[in-house]
């Protein structure tokens, strides 16, 4: 345990023994979760990331953070340059509008000539579970304003961010960190699914389950996914979100998937034919939502197979079946929307008094940029 303050303590790997976990569901599964990337690198879990990863007791309630100083090559889970720099200049091709790539190009590397300059990448992160989406536990807003204070004593000179906030998720979060003062920064276009509302949506899903019986496709439960099966499943995942999308997703090693099976750190489903696996899914829940930060499938079978489309209606028969809401994160706007999803603006709240001008100033603007374009044309483009 390495500080106190107004009931806030801080754990880290030399001192995570100490730490009393609650005998809740949410401290159960942030034992065994935390308890593992306070033992081990980040990286062995997840090549790309490279941070030191704490743990926070805010009146007995353990939340991660992470904390980052350069690393301009972390996966975008914990660094901020690669989310709004690196992530963004690999998606410029979806605008499929030449001059339009031509100029954001420009913009994008004179902003990140400046944030390098700004440090931009020293930062404190909240709640940080090293996932492109981070359910909240059950924090109060006073509680989290705690941490928020403890942070900035305990790490002067460093933005403290939360990702993964929408006021359609932590609305009395959102409301508080506004009052204290926080910059909010939009961060990407994400998707909610209460359930397929409406006859189309319906159907569609209705057409999508039926391809498991078409062609053949068994679903796998978490007890049928085994220790044999861990390398098809980062390899499947890998295939969908390393190299059809971006590298700068979090790679999840053998190691992650190994934890996530023997600690169900994440409920693994999969499709399964002849005896090989040909798609996965990973979730998790928390306080009513749940999210699947591990999806994949065989991307070198063909598309007419519909892979996507039945795994996607495993996900939505899932959260149907647990009354939860469907996180379904970004991307494939359409594809989600006419199954019932709504989009939504999803922020992260940044505090960084007490940093340089400079990274101040890079914080305001790139808010003001994204909110004024980034958002508006992932809307138009309904990405």
């Amino acid at each position: 345990m390495e500080a106190l303050k107004d009931g806030v303590y801080l754990y880290d790997r030399n001192s995570a023994r100490e730490l009393q976990w609650p005998d809740t569901e949410y401290g159960r599964y942030a034992r065994q979760y935390l308890s593992a990337m306070l033992e081990h690198p980040a990286e062995h879990f997840i090549a790309n990331v490279h941070t030191t990863v704490k743990a926070v007791v805010v009146d007995g309630l353990p939340i991660p953070i992470t904390i980052n100083e350069t690393e301009y090559a972390n996966s975008y889970v914990c660094s901020p340059y690669t989310h709004y720099v690196s992530y963004a200049q690999e998606e410029l091709a979806l605008l499929n509008n030449r001059l339009l790539e031509g100029v954001l190009a420009v913009v994008l590397r004179g902003m990140g000539l400046l944030l390098r300059t700004a440090r931009f990448n020293k930062v404190v992160q909240v709640n940080n579970w090293l996932l492109s989406t981070n359910l909240y536990p059950p924090v109060s807003p006073d509680q989290l304003l705690k941490v928020i204070d403890f942070l900035r004593s305990e790490y002067p000179g460093y933005t403290v961010l939360l990702r993964s906030l929408s006021k359609e998720t932590s609305a009395a979060l959102l409301e508080a960190l506004d009052r204290y003062g926080c910059k909010w920064v939009p961060s990407r276009q994400i998707y909610l699914l209460q359930h397929p509302a409406g006859s189309k949506a319906k159907w569609l899903v209705k057409r999508d389950r039926a391809l498991l019986d078409k062609h053949g496709y068994t679903v796998d439960t978490p007890g049928q996914i085994t220790e044999e099966d861990i390398p098809r499943i980062v390899e499947l995942y890998e295939l969908l979100y390393i190299h059809k999308y971006s590298k700068h997703n979090p790679q999840f090693t053998e190691a992650y998937i190994r934890l996530a099976l023997e600690k169900r750190t994440l409920y693994i489903y999969g499709l399964r034919k002849n005896g090989r696996l040909d798609a996965v899914l990973g979730f998790y829940s928390r306080e009513g939502a749940m999210t699947a930060p591990l999806f994949g499938y065989d991307t070198s079978l063909p598309q007419p197979l519909g892979l996507y489309r039945m795994l996607s209606a495993v996900l939505i028969d899932l959260a149907g079946s647990r009354g939860e809401l469907l996180h379904e994160s970004s991307g494939v706007g359409q594809f989600k929307r006419n199954r019932g999803a709504v989009g939504a603006t999803e922020l992260s709240a940044v505090f960084d008094q007490g940093t340089s001008w400079l990274n101040r100033c890079n914080w305001s603007f790139l808010g003001w940029l994204l909110r004024r374009v980034g958002i508006p044309l992932i809307q138009k483009l309904k990405l």
